[in-house]
């Protein structure tokens, strides 16, 4: 899963959506590979200056399970007013 999130306050996006999604993820078999702010915005015009979290899913069942989840329904409304977010799941072929 990539997200770009453009965060008008980050104490209050890490305190109220941040932790308890971190968890959330974890709990559901995520884990993270990279979390970072500052996205140089190469092409295209949204996500300078962008927060990027790129987490890894054993599948696409997994990011599903955790996207619907009711716990995650009620974390996700911390988000809202405080950051504006573009979420991707992407299935990556096995590499052998």
């Amino acid at each position: 899963m990539i997200v770009l999130a453009k965060i008008a306050d980050r104490e209050a996006f890490i305190e109220g959506y941040g932790r308890p999604a971190a968890a959330l993820v974890e709990k559901f078999g995520g884990r993270y590979v990279l979390r970072g702010p500052g996205v140089a915005l190469l092409e295209g015009d949204w996500g300078a200056g962008a927060s990027a979290v790129i987490s890894e899913w054993p599948d696409l069942a997994a990011v599903d399970a955790f996207w619907n989840s009711p716990e995650y329904a009620e974390i996700k409304k911390a988000r809202k007013g405080v950051a504006d977010c573009r979420v991707w799941a992407i299935e990556a072929p096995k590499i052998t």
